[in-house]
């Protein structure tokens, strides 16, 4: 089991430091790479050396040289195909015949906008979604993803008391701004209902992994959270990197958020945000930790393999769950044939789902913040 550093770092980087990069972030002097030159924003923004050759593994292995490649091909060779039709083929442009499996045009730059700007902290997400659908053209993939999203949207119901009010500036989130960056690289406007066909995605998601996180938490995200916990600790079980308990950690500085990031420290990161991971089994800490009552549980991305999900949730005796994870039933995280919402309503009924919305997702996913809460 690799050790977990005992501070914030990126390897082979001596000048990382998660607090600097926030801030030279905010003061734009850091901005995602709209030059498109993906390999040079990660080398110079985590101050890495030019002769880098570290190797990326997630699903697959990549370095940044061959990252950089897989970019400046654009689409070519079905590399931005992620739309699909029920059969799994790529979706056929609408003058050309059925039987043929040519990709449709990709969606204009303008609807991919539209779907970013969902997730900004300067809309209103309901609001923004609603629009996404309702101005698109007829049949286009931006209402098909419009609809979809909509179908599956459930915010935190009026007795919850949660407020998501609009900022007048953009809150700091670099992994925000470089996944709105990547959506329009790889003409990606958002999942739909068939996204689950989709069985590949593209070469810089191991390194966005690495560097940022499995999934990108948006300012609503942070916003339930932090007010559904209502000063109690959260535990984020499976923290990885600990950009998500970094992220949770700044959200509100005057009144800071405790967080736990627990991580038994099988998956490798390149860079680590947080410092004080406890490096333990999760059940295990549950159990030295009085069963997490009083507290929340977050999980972000929970893996698939080694019953992860289901033995951390028995374990669980607080009342409030929060997951980070796929919506449709591509067993990327928590359970292999269905969501994490399918498995508790029949497995653990003691608990009901009381907000499901989408997050950024990267191309050829799907993803959504779930909360289930203990009933009365």
């Amino acid at each position: 089991m690799p050790a977990i550093p005992d501070r914030a770092q990126t390897e082979d980087s001596s000048s990382f430091s998660p607090d600097a990069y926030f801030e030279a972030w905010e003061k734009g002097e850091i901005t995602a790479p709209y030059d498109n030159d993906f390999r040079k924003f990660i080398l110079t923004t985590f101050g890495l050396p030019e002769d880098d050759t570290y190797t990326y593994a997630a699903v697959a292995e990549v370095t940044l040289l061959q990252a950089q490649t897989y970019v400046e091909y654009g689409g070519q060779g079905g590399l931005h195909a992620w739309y699909r039709d029920d059969e799994g083929k790529p979706r056929a442009m609408s003058h050309e015949p059925t039987s043929r499996s040519v990709q449709r045009s990709p969606p204009p730059a303008v609807d991919i906008a539209a779907y970013t700007n969902v997730f900004k902290s300067t809309t209103a997400t309901q609001k923004a979604l609603v629009g996404l659908a309702s101005n698109a053209k007829k049949d286009s993939i931006r209402a098909s993803v419009g609809q979809h999203l909509q179908s599956l949207y459930q915010p935190p119901s009026p007795d919850h008391k949660i407020v998501i009010s609009k900022l007048k500036k953009e809150h700091t989130n670099p992994y925000f701004d470089v996944w709105a960056w990547s959506c329009q690289n790889l003409e990606w406007a958002g999942p739909e209902h068939a996204t689950s066909k989709v069985r590949f995605s593209h070469a810089i998601l191991p390194i966005l992994y690495h560097h940022f996180g499995c999934v990108c938490p948006s300012y609503e995200s942070l916003s339930i959270i932090y007010q559904l916990a209502k000063g109690r600790t959260v535990i984020d079980l499976g923290s990885g990197n600990g950009y998500w308990s970094y992220m949770l950690r700044v959200f509100n500085k005057q009144k800071p958020l405790t967080v736990v990031p627990v991580d038994n420290g099988i998956s490798e990161w390149r860079t680590v945000w947080v410092g004080d991971t406890n490096q333990i089994d999760g059940v295990d800490y549950l159990k030295k930790n009085a069963d997490g009552k009083d507290q929340v549980l977050l999980l972000v991305y929970p893996q698939v393999g080694l019953e992860f999900t289901s033995r951390i949730l028995k374990a669980y005796k607080g009342d409030t769950i929060v997951c980070a994870g796929t919506q449709n039933s591509n067993g990327y995280t928590a359970f292999a044939k269905e969501t994490i919402a399918d498995w508790i309503a029949r497995e653990m009924p003691v608990f009901e789902k009381v907000c499901q919305i989408p997050l950024p997702s990267f191309a050829a996913k799907d993803e959504a913040l779930f909360v289930f809460q203990r009933k009365a």
